[in-house]
C-alpha cells in the first residue's frame, strides 16, 4: 500500500537538459519519505509510501518508481540520490546482524561484559544489560600489548595470532573486530592481525578499533568497533541491491549516505564504517532544522521530531545542531543512561524524549495511562489504518481529539477508520477507567505531552541552555500536531512550522553538506609548547578527512575545515568541546594555549556556573571537513498553488485551554502565501502533517514560507 505524494501527476515537470535532481530518501519506521528538488528551478517533488519493514529497500524503490511516474523524471536528470536509513540501529536492536567474532589483547576478552561494572539504577536489584554482540565462545585474545602511552610492551604474537584466524575460519565466522590494548596510541598491531586474516581467511570483513573508534576508554571502543562488525555484512548487502536496482533503472551515479553527524559521504566510504549510520534519519531531522532556524532567524532552535514510532528533541545554535561521540543504542530501559550499547561514533546531539503516532498506549499495574515503548509501526499500524491493529495509538487519540482528519489524511490517499480508534481505545483503555473514549484519549495526548516537555526541558537544561529562550521547529507527521500544547509547558513563546514537515529530514538529507569527521585521541597539557604538535596532528587528521570527500568529487579547495578540541580539568572524567579558530593554531604558540583556555572556561562557567582553578588538558582533537553547504529553499511542491480559498471548513477539535471541544476553522496550507494572518484556535493543513494553534494564538506565514505560531503568554 502506498500514498502519493504531495504533487499531481503530470504537473510540473523538471528540466530535462542537465543533471539537476536532487532526491533525498529518509526510511522511518512507518513511513518512507522521498524529497527531490530541481536545482535549476527550485522546484520540490515529494512522495510518501509505507515502510517495509521486511525488507526496507522495497519501499525505496517502490516510492522512486512512483516518483518517476509521477513527474515524469528520468534518469539522466538525477543528479544525486541521498539515503538514510534505520537499517544500523534496527540490526542492533533486534540482533539481525553477522555472526561476529572479537580478537583482543590476552586476558581482555571480557571487556565487552564487564563494562564498566557501573549500575545505571542504583536501586533495582534486578536491572538488565543488553547482552554483548558477541558471545564470549566467539572472542579470541592474542598475546600483545601496548602502553598507554602507546610504547611497546608486549610484542606482537604472529603464531598466536595465525592460530585464532584459523579458528575463525572453521567455525564459520562472518565479520571480526579487532580491538587490542590502547591500539588508538598505535593501530600497528591491529594492521598486522588484519594482514594475518587476509592470508587465512580472505574475503572476511574486519574491522579495527583505531580506524573506527581511536579514542580511549577500552569498553566503548570494544562496543563500537564490534557493531561496526556486526552490521557490516547486512549494510553491504542492502547497499548492494540498492545500488543494482538504481543501475537498472539507469541512475549510475554513487549513491550517498546520512551519517549520524549530519554530514553525507559517499556509499563506497560509508560501507567501510556502516556504525557511523546509527543516527542517519534523525540526522536529517536536525539539518532541516537547523535550515528552518537560519531562515527564520532564529539563534537557539528546539528541534521537535514526531514521526511515527518516536519523538526527538535536540538544540540548534547559530544555525548548528549540537553534537556528541557519546550515543547508547538498544537501551533496555529508553530514558537510562548506561542502559544500551555505548557507540563512540560522531553524531547529533539528541535525544529520544518520548512517544510518536503510533506508540501504543496501555495501562500499567496501577491503573495509569502509559505510552510506548511499544509501537504498531508500518503493519499492522494504529486501529484507524485499518491494517490489523487493534491497539489504541497517538494517531486513534488525535483523530477522536479532532487535532487530524480521518479524510484528509496524507491529502486523502489514506483514509483513516475512526470508528477502528474509537473501538480501540473504548476495548483498551475507556471501560478500564470507567471514562468517555475522549476523556481517555484526553488522558493520552496529556501524558504524551507531559512526558515530552520534561524530557526536553532536562535535555536543554543538562547542555547549558534555557529551553523557554529558544524557538520551537516542529517536524516530522505527528510533530505539527503536538508541538503548540508541548511548547504551552515549556514557556516557549514561538512555534515555527516548516512547509512539509512530515517529509523534512528527507529535506534536511539535501540541505546537508558532504561532511567527514575524524576524532583523535591525545591526553596532553594545555601548553603553548605543545603547539607544533597540535598543528601536524591536525594537518594529518585533515588529510584522512578530505580523503572520502574526495571519492565524492569535492576539490580540496571547496572543503571548508571545522577544528574541535575536547578539554577537562585534570582529574575529571568528561570532556567539553571547544571550537579551536585555525588561526590560532597558525598563531604563537602561549597565545593559542590561552585562547583555548579562555574559550575553555567561557563553556564551562554557561554549563556549570563557575571555573576551577585546576590546570587544564586536552583529551582529543575533532576535524571536520565538509563541501559547500546546498541551497534549498522551501517552497511550494510542484503541483500546488496558492490561492483564496484557504478556509476549508469548520470541525470540533479538542484544546486544553478550553477544557473541551472548540469549534474551529481548517485552512489548507497550500493556500497561504506570506503575510497570511489568522488568530487561533485554527487548524492549518497539508498533505503530511496537520499544525494545531491553541485559542489566543497567532498565526502568521513569513517569507520562506513558515507557519508561524505566536502563542499568548
Amino acid at each position: 500500500m502506498s500514498a502519493p505524494g504531495m504533487s499531481t501527476p503530470g504537473m510540473s515537470t523538471p528540466d530535462l537538459s542537465t543533471p539537476s535532481l536532487r532526491i533525498g530518501i529518509d526510511i522511518g519506521g512507518t513511513f518512507t519519505d522521498f524529497v527531490a528538488v530541481d536545482d535549476r528551478s527550485g522546484r520540490i517533488f515529494t512522495e510518501k509510501v509505507l515502510t517495509t519493514p521486511h525488507d526496507p529497500a522495497e519501499a525505496v524503490l517502490r516510492g522512486l518508481d512512483l516518483m518517476f511516474a509521477a513527474h515524469g523524471f528520468e534518469a539522466s536528470t538525477i543528479a544525486a540520490v541521498i539515503h538514510g536509513t534505520t537499517l544500523v540501529a534496527n540490526a542492533l536492536i533486534e540482533r539481525k546482524g553477522a555472526v561476529t567474532a572479537l580478537v583482543t589483547t590476552a586476558g581482555f576478552r571480557d571487556a565487552l561484559e564487564i563494562r564498566r561494572e557501573w549500575r545505571y539504577d542504583a536501586y533495582d536489584l534486578f536491572f538488565t544489560l543488553p547482552a554483548p554482540l558477541v558471545p564470549r565462545r566467539l572472542r579470541f585474545e592474542v598475546p600483545e600489548r601496548l602502553g598507554a602511552d602507546g610504547s611497546l610492551v608486549v610484542p606482537f604474537d604472529t603464531t598466536a595470532a595465525e592460530r585464532v584466524a584459523e579458528q575463525l575460519r572453521a567455525a564459520g565466522i562472518e565479520a571480526v573486530a579487532v580491538c587490542f590494548l590502547h591500539a588508538y596510541r598505535d593501530g600497528a598491531h591491529e594492521a598486522r592481525m588484519r594482514e594475518v586474516l587476509g592470508r587465512i581467511a580472505p574475503g572476511l570483513p574486519v574491522s579495527l578499533s583505531h580506524e573506527v573508534a581511536p579514542e580511549r576508554g577500552e569498553f566503548e571502543r570494544a562496543s563500537t568497533t564490534a557493531a561496526n562488525a556486526y552490521v557490516q555484512p547486512l549494510f553491504r548487502r542492502y547497499l548492494g541491491r540498492l545500488d543494482e536496482s538504481l543501475g537498472a533503472r539507469g541512475i549510475g551515479r554513487e549513491m550517498l549516505m546520512m551519517l549520524s553527524d549530519g554530514g553525507v559521504i559517499g556509499a563506497r566510504a560509508a560501507a567501510g564504517q556502516p556504525v557511523r549510520l546509527v543516527q542517519s534519519g534523525p540526522a536529517g531531522g536536525a539539518q532541516a532544522t537547523a535550515l528552518i532556524g537560519r531562515l527564520a532567524g532564529a539563534e537557539l532552535v528546539f528541534g521537535f521530531d514526531m514521526g511515527g514510532t518516536t519523538a526527538k528533541s535536540c538544540l540548534i545554535e547559530h544555525g548548528q545542531p549540537m553534537r556528541t561521540t557519546d550515543f547508547e543504542v538498544a537501551r533496555q530501559h529508553r530514558f537510562k543512561r548506561g542502559s544500551g550499547l555505548p557507540l563512540k561514533v560522531p553524531v547529533v546531539d539528541m535525544i529520544e524524549i518520548g512517544a510518536g503516532g503510533g506508540s501504543i498506549a496501555r495501562l500499567s499495574g496501577t491503573g495509569l495511562i502509559e505510552v510506548g515503548p511499544a509501537s504498531a509501526g508500518a503493519d499492522p499500524g494504529p486501529a484507524c489504518y485499518s491494517r490489523g491493529g487493534s491497539e489504541p495509538t497517538v494517531t486513534d487519540c488525535d483523530l477522536v481529539l479532532g487535532l487530524i482528519d480521518a479524510g484528509r489524511f496524507l491529502g486523502g490517499d489514506m483514509a483513516l477508520d475512526i470508528a477502528a480508534a474509537r473501538a480501540a481505545i473504548e476495548t483498551r483503555l475507556a471501560r478500564p477507567l470507567g471514562l468517555s473514549v475522549e476523556a481517555a484519549a484526553v488522558g493520552v495526548f496529556e501524558t504524551v505531552t507531559e512526558n515530552m516537555a520534561q524530557s526536553a526541558a532536562i535535555h536543554a537544561i543538562e547542555r547549558g541552555r534555557r529551553i523557554a529562550d529558544a524557538v520551537m521547529v516542529p517536524i516530522g507527521g505527528a510533530g505539527p500536531v503536538h508541538a503548540a500544547a508541548i511548547a504551552r509547558r515549556l514557556g516557549v513563546r514561538r512555534v515555527v512550522c516548516p512547509l512539509g514537515a512530515g517529509v523534512a529530514s528527507a529535506l534536511g538529507f539535501l540541505a546537508a553538506p558532504v561532511s567527514f569527521a575524524v576524532v583523535r585521541d591525545d591526553l596532553a597539557p594545555l601548553s603553548g609548547s605543545e603547539r607544533p604538535r597540535w598543528n601536524r596532528l591536525v594537518a594529518a587528521m585533515q588529510a584522512e578527512a578530505m580523503a572520502p570527500l574526495a571519492q565524492s568529487g569535492i576539490a580540496a579547495a571547496d572543503a571548508g575545515t571545522r577544528i574541535e578540541a575536547h578539554l577537562r580539568y585534570r582529574g575529571q572524567g568528561h570532556e567539553i568541546a571547544v571550537e579551536v579558530p585555525g588561526a590560532w593554531l597558525a598563531g604563537d604558540g602561549e597565545m593559542a594555549a590561552a585562547s583555548l583556555g579562555c574559550a575553555f572556561a567561557d563553556t564551562y562557567r554557561a554549563l556549570y556556573g563557575r571555573v576551577e582553578t585546576v590546570p587544564v588538558e586536552i583529551t582529543s582533537w575533532r576535524v571536520v571537513v565538509s563541501g559547500p553547504l546546498p541551497r534549498v529553499v522551501p517552497q511550494l511542491p510542484a503541483g500546488h498553488a496558492r490561492g483564496d480559498g484557504a478556509l476549508r471548513g469548520r470541525r470540533p477539535v479538542w484544546f486544553a485551554e478550553a477544557r473541551g471541544f472548540v469549534d474551529t476553522p481548517v485552512f489548507d496550507r497550500y493556500a497561504l502565501g506570506p503575510g497570511w494572518q489568522a488568530e487561533g484556535p485554527a487548524v492549518v493543513e497539508e498533505r503530511e502533517s496537520t499544525a494545531i494553534a491553541p485559542p489566543g494564538a497567532r498565526l502568521a506565514v513569513d517569507s520562506a514560507l513558515n507557519l508561524v505560531i505566536e502563542l499568548a503568554s
